[in-house]
């Protein structure tokens, strides 16, 4: 029997907000994701405080994130939602 359900495996990347480096240590990821980063993450970008009449940039840091998710797939030469053969 052939198989008619080939599945693929995604991995989905986020990174987290933009924090004082400090701050970033206890930084988690979003539900179902891993952390792929140490410490106090990747110091690769900028946070904002606004401050009476002007907004001031600061360097911060990010945690990067993972999940792995399957997307059902039929395999070649099976279609619709239960994968039937021709």
């Amino acid at each position: 029997q052939m198989k008619k359900q080939c599945d693929q495996k995604l991995l989905i990347r986020m990174k987290t907000e933009c924090v004082p480096c400090s701050l970033n240590l206890k930084t988690p990821c979003p539900a179902g994701y891993t952390k792929i980063t140490n410490g106090t993450g990747i110091p690769d970008c900028r946070y904002y405080l606004e401050i009476k009449t002007h907004v001031l940039s600061f360097p911060g840091c990010r945690h990067h994130c993972m999940k792995e998710s399957v997307q059902p797939e039929c395999c070649q030469g099976h279609w619709g939602p239960d994968c039937m053969g021709k």
